[in-house]
């Protein structure tokens, strides 16, 4: 009794008897014998219910199990079929595995987590499976944990994004529960249609409980929004509010070199070859080109600058307050998501002003 209890703690398996454990030397497995107990046995696969015996099926199934170390493992057992009043004849439930699986629960609820944790190649590898068996397991944990538990319960504030797949040919309406921090729904598509079938599976009721919604400036998500959750507080993230106020720094330094431009116009021209030492200076010239490169560094953090971006920045800080004090507007904005809080709301106000 005590190495039984053992074997299935090892095995990860639970309302089941161990009846025997062999070792397959030629083919480095371990297969386990083993049998639902008294109380599991005669059970619908799909909703669990008691029913009466149909006959012993096609024999002896396995289930893949968990690796004990380096040796694979397996479970065996018979598979017969049961008659179930709603469900017809379906093979009898196991409680060591999901219906219609070839693996052990244990084994799929690692699979799944390692795929959220891990990159394709280590599960693969580590778990000694195909890809897409991965995608197979994924669907039903998930199908699985579904059926138990409502994932659009008590949604307050929440979060629309689209995300892009396939070399970004194809996208995905994902949307995150901001007090959880969690995923909590996703479909393929990025349009009205997509997001309205979430609002539809949400409900009226549930549509009303929403306080904030945070999203980018999508047409196609602030028209959905707008609809369904009227009284819901729209919100911008962090990172489209900061892309806009270096969108406008870009256009005052297009602005900027714009002008330059037109004063190189009226300066003389220069000789073709090597100038002369005694040639005019051309400071509209040399400022549009020194503008044109100047993007990036406006663009980038201030800790991420390379020495010669610093350089440009303090020359245009000497030589162009309009475009120097749209940089400082630019950073800081940033400064206000970075701080966050009570701070952040000081720095937002001071900005404002």
């Amino acid at each position: 009794m005590r190495n039984a209890r053992l074997w299935a703690g090892l095995l990860g398996i639970e309302h089941s008897c161990i009846e025997r454990i062999e070792y397959d030397e030629d083919e480095q497995l371990l297969v386990a014998h083993v049998r639902p107990s008294r109380t599991r046995r005669g059970r619908c696969g799909r909703c669990d219910r008691r029913c009466r015996g149909y006959d012993q099926g096609e024999g002896r199934r396995r289930w893949r199990a968990l690796d004990l170390g380096v040796v694979a493992a397996v479970l065996e057992a018979e598979a017969p079929r049961v008659s179930c009043p709603e469900h017809g004849v379906v093979v009898a439930a196991v409680p060591w595995a999901r219906h219609a699986t070839g693996h052990t629960r244990a084994f799929d609820d690692q699979v799944a987590w390692l795929a959220v944790q891990c990159s394709k190649t280590a599960v693969t590898e580590l778990m000694r499976i195909a890809w897409r068996t991965v995608g197979a397991i994924i669907t039903r944990v998930s199908a699985d944990i579904d059926a138990k538990v409502d994932r659009l319960a008590g949604l307050r504030r929440i979060g629309i994004d689209e995300i892009s797949y396939k070399r970004g040919h194809r996208y995905l309406t994902v949307l995150v529960d901001h007090d959880a921090r969690r995923l909590v729904w996703a479909a393929p598509g990025r349009d009205k249609a997509t997001l309205a079938s979430f609002f539809d599976q949400l409900g009226e009721h549930r549509c009303a409980q929403i306080t904030h919604v945070t999203a980018d400036a999508a047409d196609w998500i602030a028209t959905v929004v707008k609809e369904r959750c009227p009284q819901a507080v729209r919100c911008a993230d962090a990172f489209h509010v900061v892309a806009w106020a270096t969108d406008a720094l870009d256009q005052v330094r297009r602005q900027a070199w714009n002008d330059a431009r037109k004063l190189a116009r009226t300066e003389p021209k220069r000789a073709v070859g090597r100038p002369a030492a005694d040639a005019p200076a051309r400071p509209g010239h040399e400022r549009a080109k020194a503008l044109k490169g100047a993007r990036y560094a406006l663009w980038k953090n201030p800790e991420t600058l390379t020495l010669n971006q610093s350089e440009m920045l303090a020359w245009i800080a000497k030589t162009d307050p309009r475009l120097h004090r749209a940089y400082l507007l630019k950073e800081g904005l940033r400064h206000v998501f970075a701080v966050k809080g009570v701070e952040g709301k000081d720095a937002l106000d001071r900005w404002l002003s």
